[in-house]
């Protein structure tokens, strides 16, 4: 497959869907505005206590919804209970997503694992065997494509990566996931996706033989910057016209 030709570099992909003040990040409702403006959807996945995959985005609930906890706590039946904050939506179950979407966009998966791989990445694969549609997976933890590397090597892998001077992760891992260290001997990526912010830079051009994602970009200025420097983007905030 020639990537460079691919959905992965036709058309902007929606970060966390088309949403706004009045349709929330990784909801139902923002998922369907990206659906009718014909924009591929990214959105995050982690799974629960009872293993059910959810889309959303942080490990604590308190940004977006307003209770306090951590989402990997929740069981199904709490996604009825809880509702994302200014709004009534829930939220969504991957395989809910998957039923709204039925293949009309793709779709792009970040999947939200810092820790031990294995029980979320396998239960993904085994609901992806049965969807129809266009999709990818990406993640920053290097050990959750190397798992879809080894058991699912047909499913399109992308190393998320960039300078990660907000994040909380340790100087040596920092290091690393910056410099793409593990790509060749762990992750195998098909695709990058790298920190707009900081493209272009010399850590990508090494894989130039890869398509290049942005994120995320939230102005036309930033994108018009950007999208020099790489194959397509991942936006929000704003639609962009070239």
């Amino acid at each position: 497959m020639d990537l460079f030709n691919s959905w992965l570099v036709q058309s902007p992909i929606a970060h966390r869907g088309l949403h706004d003040k009045t349709h929330p990040e990784n909801s139902m409702s923002a998922f369907s505005r990206a659906i009718e403006e014909g924009y591929p959807i990214e959105l995050d996945v982690q799974i629960i206590s009872d293993g059910t995959i959810v889309v959303f985005h942080d490990e604590c609930l308190s940004r977006l919804t307003d209770n306090d906890g951590y989402i990997k706590f929740l069981k199904k039946s709490d996604l009825d209970i809880l509702t994302l904050k200014d709004s009534k939506e829930k939220i969504p179950t991957f395989e809910d997503v998957l039923k709204l979407v039925n293949g009309r966009v793709p779709i792009l998966i970040e999947i939200k694992n810092p820790s031990k791989v294995g029980e979320l990445e396998k239960s993904l694969i085994e609901i992806l065997k049965n969807y129809d549609g266009q999709y990818a997976i990406q993640s920053f933890n290097p050990f959750v494509l190397e798992y879809f590397y080894k058991h699912a090597p047909n499913i399109l892998r992308g190393q998320l990566s960039g300078y990660m001077k907000d994040s909380n992760l340790s100087f040596l891992k920092k290091f690393a996931l910056k410099r793409m260290l593990l790509n060749k001997k762990i992750s195998h990526p098909d695709f990058i996706s790298y920190e707009g912010k900081h493209l272009p830079n010399r850590f990508v051009k090494k894989f130039k033989n890869l398509p290049l994602l942005a994120w995320t970009i939230q102005s036309q200025s930033e994108y018009l910057r950007v999208v020099k420097y790489c194959d397509n983007v991942i936006f929000e905030g704003f639609e962009p016209t070239i």
